[in-house]
């Protein structure tokens, strides 16, 4: 199952290239252009990640990692704020608001996709297979049994 990322910009360029090369590395990427609508898509889509501009129309991207930060169903997902605002107060201050990463436009691909990364929740693991049942006890040996194939991951 592909990880779900929240892409929030209202940009249409960065949009796009968030969205795309999410996907090209098997995410399933679900733009929001309008940040009032970032909140209540997230409830409905269920991310794993959210990236986040912070200068936006409207509501800043601050206003609303406040808002996810504060909304039980939604604190727990990991928020990865992409801005073009890159003083040393401006991430504190982000990072404040309960960002998790922060990361200054220009990104390189390559950047973007290691926070991405570096942010996402592991996944847990398979179960471990059953033990085989213990071989009956006839006073002969047998010959040990091949093991199924393990899980790589």
């Amino acid at each position: 199952m592909a990880k779900r990322v929240l892409v929030v910009e209202d940009n249409e360029l960065n949009l796009k290239l968030f969205c795309d090369l999410l996907r090209a590395h098997q995410f399933e990427a679900e733009p929001v252009r309008d940040g009032r609508e970032a909140v209540a898509r997230a409830r409905d889509f269920d991310p794993q990640l959210v990236v986040m501009d912070i200068q936006m129309p409207h509501i800043t991207g601050l206003e609303i990692i406040q808002h996810m930060k504060r909304d039980p169903t939604l604190r727990a997902i990991p928020i990865m704020a992409v801005t073009a605002y890159a003083g040393r107060d401006d991430e504190e201050r982000i990072r404040a608001a309960g960002a998790n990463a922060y990361v200054s436009k220009p990104i390189g691909l390559v950047r973007f996709m290691e926070e991405v990364r570096a942010l996402m929740p592991a996944e847990s693991p398979a179960p471990a297979p059953a033990p085989a049942p213990a071989a009956p006890e006839t006073g002969t040996e047998e010959a040990p049994q091949p093991k199924g194939p393990g899980l790589l991951f």
